[in-house]
């Protein structure tokens, strides 16, 4: 079974101290800018937010705002929610940002096809997802898997709860939901039938370069300066790698 849906970015968590340790400090670091949800992680072949053309030049400054929308077509994109937190988007598929606050994030599966990868979720985080008239609250970390063109949610791990006009279920992992019944009733699956499944590997892969970004990452900024509260950190946050060319995730601890 991959190792996969945070499992790969807590693993290496373990490993930080000897990349902090080993690391040489950075002498060309550009200024880092935190990311805010919404803000556009990695993309590939066709995809806009609202009439903007998403390409490499986008990445960590294109962002979802209130009310815009991501769509692909032949293409697929990452965004960065809350810290630890990556949605992304398969081909043929539309995700809408409802609102963009830290603490009150919440998105929209419109059309196609979306995984939410948790590596890092806390009290203070409401995180919320629409898909045919149901809210999904993501509790805990885990992979999150949004197939709109089935009507159904899927939990790999983690653990949701979801809400409709019908009514109200938990959803923990290895079961999953379909918004099209006549009411919400989690169900078990067969992980390893979706393990195939072209966002599942895109993601997978993806989940791979984050968690050696990490790494990366995490040795740079912490070593930076005279101790590993040196320039350039500040806490639990998204950070920015350009020898990876994107944001990683660094954890407070």
């Amino acid at each position: 079974m991959p190792r996969f849906g945070g499992v790969a970015l807590r693993t290496l968590l373990s490993f930080f101290l000897a990349a902090i340790l080993s690391a040489p400090a950075w002498a060309d670091v550009p200024s880092a800018h935190s990311a805010q949800p919404g803000t556009l992680n990695y993309v590939e072949g066709q995809a806009v937010i609202g009439s903007r053309t998403l390409d490499s030049k986008s990445i960590g400054v294109a962002e979802m705002r209130t009310g815009q929308t991501l769509t692909t077509d032949a293409g697929k994109a990452e965004v960065l929610l809350t810290p630890g937190v990556f949605l992304r988007i398969g081909n043929n598929s539309s995700v809408r940002m409802i609102s963009p606050s830290i603490t009150d994030t919440e998105i929209g599966v419109d059309r196609g096809h979306a995984m939410i990868e948790v590596a890092e979720i806390h009290p203070e985080n409401d995180l919320l997802i629409n898909e045919d008239g149901a809210t999904t609250r993501l509790l805990k970390t885990g992979l999150y898997d949004f197939d709109q063109n089935h009507g159904v949610l899927r939990v790999f791990d983690g653990k949701a709860a979801v809400t409709d006009n019908a009514g109200h279920t938990t959803v923990k992992g290895g079961r999953e939901v379909s918004f099209t019944a006549n009411r919400l009733k989690a169900t078990k699956f067969d992980k390893k039938a979706y393990f195939e499944d072209d966002l599942y590997r895109w993601s997978s892969l993806r989940s791979a370069y984050e968690a050696e970004a990490n790494v990366d990452a995490a040795g740079a900024y912490y070593a930076e300066g005279s101790g590993p509260w040196g320039p350039g950190w500040w806490g639990a946050d998204w950070y920015w790698d350009p020898w990876f060319d994107s944001f990683a995730y660094i954890p407070g601890d």
